[in-house]
């Protein structure tokens, strides 16, 4: 998604100025064009030389923008040329300078000579971030729909002070300008309340066993991350999900639950509110019929597994969705994956069904990326080559707006 993208790096005088080398290093990585402003504070925690080793260019300063000649002023060469921009650390200082328009040097004038979308990733100790005019400064900037923001989080920082003002992480910051480079930083779903279940559910038959499948929430959480950064007020209801997928600092609620039961009481909960409801979950189809509440001694273990239905939950939403929600199902399939998914999107009263291999390379259960075919009520397909779970995503919601959910329609 980043793939001949050019992407501007303004970074400032903060001891997090060092995490920002992993993002110079992974944006070359996945095909951009990487250039880097360093403030003259910034200089003081990463060196120019680091920076252009990582980026393949020369890192800019300003000495180059107040000596340097240029056939063309640099500020106004390098904003023209950025798809996006990022500025990470954001410190107090350069904040300030934003929030009012100030310009001073090469990254501030750079800013106001660009029109692409910026992100920005905040850094600072907890005392300074919680101070009330950084906090009216923030909350300024923000009203400004170029500027869009991730973080910061929580956590240990150099001050050895354990509170909020951790920049975020380069992963996530990665996955944020990756869905502005989809974007260009537009929110379509402004306002939409958009549930999605992910993960897997667990059937437990005592404490330590259970009937489950291999699904690992990367679906779930790539269609929240999506939403969320189109604007949508998201819920997404998991099942399990290993540690280092969760997201740190999300922009959307999370529900954690384990059985498909669970997954039903809280999906029930949040349809009425709900404009669009996306089910990605691979929920189970049945269960143990009778649960230990103690682990079973393993010569107590049933050599015959009694096992009962549990509810599905997709076609009894299905049956309940008002005329204004919009219903999508997924399909995990083997062999051929469209007749199943159109049987299953007409039995349950689907509007769109993801139809998607498991039993291909780089798609399904546990992979980064996926492929699938969209189809809607009125048979239409649109087929998805592998891409990113996050791509597609995206793409999951474009083909949501043909019905006239977004805020645009």
């Amino acid at each position: 998604m980043l793939k001949s993208k050019s992407v501007l790096i303004g970074v400032c005088g903060g001891i997090a100025a060092y995490k920002v080398c992993e993002v110079i290093s992974s944006l070359f990585q996945a095909g951009a064009d990487v250039r880097v402003i360093l403030t003259e504070t910034a200089q003081r925690f990463i060196t120019p030389l680091t920076v252009a080793t990582l980026s393949r260019h020369q890192a800019y300063t300003d000495k180059d923008f107040w000596q340097s000649p240029h056939s063309r002023p640099l500020h106004i060469a390098l904003g023209e040329e950025a798809d996006l921009l990022l500025i990470a650390p954001l410190t107090a200082n350069s904040l300030g300078k934003l929030t009012y328009g100030l310009a001073d040097n090469l990254l501030t004038n750079t800013v106001l000579a660009s029109r692409c979308p910026i992100l920005l990733a905040p850094a600072m100790n907890t005392e300074m971030w919680e101070q009330s005019v950084i906090q009216r400064n923030w909350q300024q900037l923000r009203r400004n729909t170029r500027y869009h923001s991730i973080g910061p989080g929580s956590g240990l920082l150099a001050c050895d002070r354990t509170g909020s003002g951790r920049m975020a992480e380069p992963t996530e910051i990665i996955t944020k300008l990756q869905s502005l480079a989809y974007t260009q930083g537009q929110q379509d779903f402004k306002g939409k309340r958009i549930l999605i279940s992910g993960g897997g559910t667990r059937e437990h038959l005592d404490p330590v066993r259970f009937l489950g499948n291999p699904s690992t929430g990367k679906m779930g959480l790539a269609l929240a991350q999506a939403a969320s950064d189109r604007g949508a007020v998201v819920t997404l209801v998991h099942g399990p999900i290993a540690p280092e997928l969760q997201p740190i600092s999300a922009d959307y609620k999370l529900i954690s639950v384990v059985s498909a039961e669970q997954m039903e009481a809280v999906i029930m909960t949040h349809l009425v509110e709900s404009d669009i409801i996306i089910m990605s979950a691979a929920v189970a189809d049945v269960k143990p019929a009778h649960y230990s509440n103690h682990k079973l001694p393993k010569k107590d273990l049933p050599t015959e597994l009694k096992l009962d239905p549990v509810t599905d939950i997709l076609a009894k939403l299905g049956s309940l969705k008002k005329v204004h929600q919009t219903l999508i199902g997924f399909a995990a399939q083997t062999g051929d994956i469209v007749n199943p998914a159109l049987d299953k999107l007409k039995r349950k009263n689907l509007d769109i069904i993801v139809a998607n291999p498991v039993d291909q390379t780089e798609s399904g259960f546990g992979t980064d990326t996926n492929k699938a075919v969209f189809i809607n009520a009125k048979e239409q397909q649109k087929i998805i080559d592998s891409c990113s779970k996050l791509e597609l995503a995206h793409r999951l919601l474009d083909f949501v707006k043909i019905r006239g959910v977004s805020s645009e329609q």
